[in-house]
């Protein structure tokens, strides 16, 4: 017990003091390599090279004035509409396109990027994993990283450590090692502030938007409880690193980075499929759908849901590329349906078809769920719906066959929405106003807060004359 104690204790390279691990700086950067080709295969990364060249030149701009220049960092922006930024053991820094979108200024990105150099540097994920003992290795770093609960699951990855983030402690002190590196690397650190302000907001219109549609909040790992303004600690950390400040001017870099967001997707990517309202297209598949009034949609990164109004029903879609088509009810039963009953083939949109029901257990109790199996284009498209109570399953049976039977190939009109919404930049003239510019916008929900979200002038400003603005079209 003592060899393995003494074992597990390295300098840390920001404090200088010993620091607890179990991990060596080879084995950690053996691991975040790993499990970078997860994450990337969970999140495909941006295909804007340039956009992406632009970020891993001002991460590596604060990599070097960090506390680890012998590390190899790497940055990559993933296509993911999602507000999130994290870091994997190694040098391994991610941000989304969600995140990225809502930032004005290079220093802000630079903030961005220097917080997650700052866990990073400091080892938290490193620490972390040694604190919960070794059994939960996999689920405790990627928790950690992303702020993601039960990220194991998410990447498939097994283990039994239950984090949530990286706690108090640890995002302070990324927050004083970002500042730190910002002003090294001649950025103002207070910009820090300024990203968690953005980052607040976003929290705050989150919360707003889960209570109107019943749900629970999904928020950014790093944002704390109160407003950034009124968090004395933070500015305490963060003011720690003015006396590193050029003498000259800070760069901000408004103008350039603004420059390089014109074009950039805007919530769901084509790639990945448009929600719009009562429908939801695909151009790379090929395929639309159509959903009665009312249902809400989420487009997950491995599966399509719709909820009835309030709730009362779910509908999963899942897409599976096929090498073979085997017989429908031998796939239902290798996707781990045994019980299929009332089995019948028949033909949607020209294209192969299978429908059948199932008893599923739910935390609402045994439910028939209406299974819908489609074959086009090499692909199995999977249906599932099941009602919530058990007296509307036959009223939702009927509105899980019709989503399924409005499966079709893409119109040219269609096929042009399906390109998914872009930002792009225009010039404020006097007596422009939000609420003008929200009527004439394309996003389907919110549209003003998410404008006022996208400038930083969240919950109420208004723009001058002159002034450069994000909108989306």
């Amino acid at each position: 017990m003592l060899l393995t104690g003494l074992s597990g204790c390295a300098t840390n390279p920001v404090t200088g003091k010993q620091d607890f691990v179990l991990m060596s700086e080879a084995e950690e950067i053996n691991l975040g390599r790993k499990y970078h080709q997860q994450v990337t295969k969970e999140m495909p990364v941006y295909p804007d090279r340039k956009l992406g060249a632009y970020i891993e030149q001002v991460g590596q701009r604060m990599a070097r004035v960090g506390d680890r220049p012998q590390l190899q960092f790497h940055f990559t922006l993933l296509d993911s509409k999602v507000v999130n930024a994290f870091a994997l053991p190694g040098g391994y820094i991610y941000i989304t396109r969600g995140l990225l979108a809502y930032l004005n200024t290079e220093a802000e990105l630079a903030a961005v990027l220097g917080h997650e150099i700052g866990h990073v540097t400091a080892r938290h994920s490193v620490r972390q994993q040694s604190a919960a003992t070794a059994t939960g290795l996999a689920a405790a770093i990627l928790q950690a990283a992303t702020g993601v609960q039960n990220s194991g699951d998410l990447f498939n990855v097994v283990g039994k450590a239950v984090l949530s983030g990286y706690g108090r402690e640890h995002e302070l002190e990324a927050d004083r090692l970002g500042a730190r590196y910002l002003a090294r690397a001649g950025y103002d650190p207070q910009a820090m502030i300024e990203v968690i302000g953005i980052l607040k907001n976003q929290e705050l219109f989150e919360k707003q938007r889960a209570r109107e549609e019943g749900r629970e909040p999904r928020s950014y790992h790093g944002v704390f409880a109160s407003h950034p303004r009124n968090d004395k600690r933070l500015q305490e950390v963060v003011g720690e690193a003015g006396h590193l400040k050029v003498s000259v001017g800070s760069r901000i870099a408004r103008g350039d980075f603004l420059d390089y967001l014109d074009g950039l997707a805007f919530g769901d990517s084509e790639a990945s499929g448009i929600v719009l309202k009562g429908r939801f297209l695909h151009k790379p598949l090929d395929f639309g759908l159509d959903f009665p009034d009312g249902w809400t949609l989420e487009n997950l990164p491995d599966r399509l849901i719709a909820l009835a109004p309030q709730q009362k029903a779910y509908m999963e879609i899942r897409v599976e590329p096929l090498k073979a088509t085997p017989p429908p009810y031998r796939y239902l039963q290798q996707k781990g349906f045994r019980t299929i009953r009332n089995g019948h083939s028949f033909t949607i949109a020209g294209q192969r078809a299978y429908s059948a029901t199932t008893e599923l257990s739910t935390k609402f109790g045994q439910r028939t769920a209406r299974l819908t199996l489609i074959y086009a284009d090499r692909h199995a498209y999977l249906f599932i719906g099941l009602s919530r109570g058990r007296a509307d399953q036959t009223r939702f049976d009927t509105s899980f066959q019709q989503i399924a039977g409005s499966f079709h190939k893409l119109s040219a009109k269609e096929k042009q929405l399906a390109s998914g919404l872009h930002i792009r930049l225009i010039t404020a003239k006097a007596g422009t106003r939000f609420s003008t510019l929200a009527r004439q916008s394309p996003i389907p929900k919110y549209a003003e807060a998410q404008l006022r979200l996208l400038n930083d002038l969240y919950p109420d400003g208004e723009p001058v004359a002159g002034q450069r603005l994000k909108i989306v079209r």
